[in-house]
């Protein structure tokens, strides 16, 4: 294949188009959110386990 004139002026629309880049921005922040959220649980799991265990404990009265 040879690369032509008309193959130049395509790659280079291609290259300006950021048509798309909103989609992969706003994705990548919801990525890290999700990841934070994850963390944060992961962290806190232990404690909020316990907290509902004692609340079921003083609602059953043992």
């Amino acid at each position: 294949m040879n690369f032509t004139p008309r193959h130049a002026v395509r790659l280079r629309a291609f290259l300006r188009n950021e048509q798309g880049a909103t989609a992969i921005e706003y994705a990548l922040i919801a990525t890290l959110i999700c990841v934070a959220i994850v963390g944060a649980l992961t962290l806190y799991a232990s404690s909020v386990g316990n907290m509902f265990n004692n609340i079921s404990g003083a609602v059953n009265g043992t």
